[in-house]
Parts: C-alpha cells; structure tokens; sequence
C-alpha cells in the first residue's frame, strides 16, 4: 500500500488515504473527493490532472514521457516536480506520495 498525502494549494493537508499498487494517482484522487478534473477521462489528452509533486517522491518517480512534457507545457502554476496525476501510477516500492493541488484546481466534472 502506498500513503497518498493530498495538500491544498496552499500546502496544508487536506486528506491521507491508503491507496493499492498499480492504482493510477488520478482516481485515487477522484475517489477522495480532490479537485482534480481529468477530462479526457485519463488519456493523457489535456491537463486538468496536473498535480505538484513534493520534490523528494519526485525523484522516486519513473520520468515523464514526452507527450506529458508537451502537456505539462500548457497547464497553469506548473512547476519543476509537476505530474499528469493520470500517468502517475502506484508502485509497491512507492511507500508514500505527497501531492499538491496546483492554485485554481477544480473538478468541473464533479467527479
């Protein structure tokens, strides 16, 4: 199991939650209620999942693709440890993740 730490725009925690290996960030965040909106439901299409990574379990991470860098290149607030929280998925080795949502995050989907 990982521990997913979900912290606000402003770097106060919001929720923790226990999350299963190969589980993608994106819906364990969509299961804790975070405001994070995925619209192209997970493909890698947009960059409404866009979290901040806090900067030690980025480097813990495998690196982005290509294609994510091009839509990280577009997203708002994004910073050096910024993630698609779609292609971030779990690992048994990952024992925890820290994630902040990016200022002006919203879940339009309601989700």
């Amino acid at each position: 199991m990982t521990l997913v730490r979900f912290h606000r725009a402003d770097g106060t925690l919001d929720k923790e939650v226990e999350a299963k290996p190969g589980q993608r960030l994106l819906d364990v965040a969509w299961a804790s209620g975070q405001p994070l909106e995925g619209a192209c439901e997970g493909v890698m299409a947009c960059s409404t999942c866009h979290v901040i990574v806090d900067a030690q379990d980025f480097a813990q991470l495998p690196p982005a693709s290509e294609d994510e860098e091009d839509l990280l290149d577009i997203a708002a607030h994004v910073t050096r440890t910024s993630r698609l929280a779609c292609q971030i998925l779990l690992s048994e080795e990952l024992q925890s993740l820290s994630v902040r949502m990016p200022p002006g995050a919203r879940n339009w989907m309601g989700r």
